[in-house]
């Protein structure tokens, strides 16, 4: 998202462009892909701005939450996460996440398979899918490659090396 963009969006809704609301913003863009605790904002805004608290950083946070400008995704694992958003309402299709059970490694891929099963349900209930959160559990590439080598009998892994 421009910066001016993110500038007229707060004027927009009342609320004051802070530089700390702007580092937040900058910290989440400038790590694309990663999935990001409040903490680990915090931890990196405080290397440009070791003023900021973390009490600034939740409330933020939130804002961004708010506008849409950021995404809030929970994985399982006792920690909420934010990534930047999509911003529109009406286009709130995002990514989709594919998490390894073994690992915990998260990917994310952007195919959105869904139309066709959004488009049945409005078909057989009336009910119009606006947004939706796909979340996959199972074996990354490596884990499973792993687990093949293990499996493989006492003979086969003496040739592999």
């Amino acid at each position: 998202m421009e910066k001016e963009h993110f500038k007229q969006m707060l004027r927009a809704t009342g609320l004051k462009v802070t530089n700390q609301r702007l580092l937040v913003l900058e910290t989440i863009a400038s790590h694309p892909g990663e999935h990001l605790t409040t903490e680990e904002i915090y931890d990196l805004a405080k290397e440009k701005y070791p003023e900021i608290g973390l009490a600034t950083i939740y409330r933020t946070v939130q804002v961004l939450v708010d506008l849409h400008v950021i995404d809030k995704i929970s994985f399982d694992d006792g920690f909420i996460r934010y990534e930047l958003g999509t911003e529109g309402a009406g286009q709130r299709h995002h990514h989709h996440h594919a998490i390894c059970q073994s690992c915990g490694e998260v990917l994310s891929f952007e195919d959105d398979l869904l139309d066709n099963l959004e488009q049945a349900v409005l078909d057989a209930i009336g009910f119009r899918v606006t947004d939706h959160e796909v979340k996959l559990y199972g074996y990354c590439r490596m884990c499973r490659s792993k687990e093949n080598r293990e499996e493989q009998p006492q003979e086969c892994r003496a040739v592999e090396k």
